[in-house]
């Protein structure tokens, strides 16, 4: 019994045809969903400059009772920080994700720092800021923000890379951290 092998070339011709209709096929879809152009005539009228208030950043204002002075503000409910300059100012705000173990509420400060190591979640972390009994604010090495392994209790409270390093440059040993509702 003979077998006929068919030539490569016809293989990446084939292939070749396949991708364009793939491709083909994937554009004319994209089209349809696409919301239709705006194109100008003779009578139509410029549209309206958004309002101002459209063009500033959202505030986050810092909860009230959150303490005075340079200090760190870590909102449960909000699951956000706020870096406070001495001149009451923030400095920065972000979200973060927190672990299952909350901390408590109240004052704290900064007893530990750790540049780099493995979280309890077996994650890679680095900018370990440790305060409370349990708790500390660290990024994943990879960026990551994993919801929290349910089986492992963790107080670890992450933020993104950038938020990590300046937290981690803001937060020398003794600074203060409020934790609020």
């Amino acid at each position: 019994m003979s077998t006929r092998r068919i030539p490569s070339g016809i293989w990446i011709v084939g292939l070749l045809v396949a991708a364009l209709a793939a491709v083909s096929f994937l554009t004319v879809q994209a089209s349809r969903n696409e919301p239709a152009k705006n194109t100008a005539s003779a009578d139509s009228k410029p549209s309206a400059k958004p309002h101002p208030s459209a063009l500033k950043p959202k505030v986050h204002k810092v909860p009230d009772d959150s303490g005075a002075g340079r200090r760190i503000v870590y909102s449960l409910s909000q699951k956000r920080v706020w870096l406070i300059s001495g001149n009451e100012s923030t400095a920065r705000t972000f979200l973060v994700w927190p672990g299952n173990v909350p901390p408590a509420k109240g004052k704290h400060s900064v007893t530990f720092r750790r540049a780099e190591g493995t979280g309890s979640d077996g994650v890679r972390i680095e900018h370990a800021v440790y305060f409370g009994s349990q708790s500390a604010f660290s990024n994943a090495v990879d960026g990551a923000s994993p919801a929290p392994d349910g089986t492992v209790k963790t107080g670890a409270i992450r933020e993104t890379v950038a938020d990590g390093t300046a937290l981690w440059d803001f937060a020398t040993k003794g600074t203060a951290i409020h934790v609020v509702d």
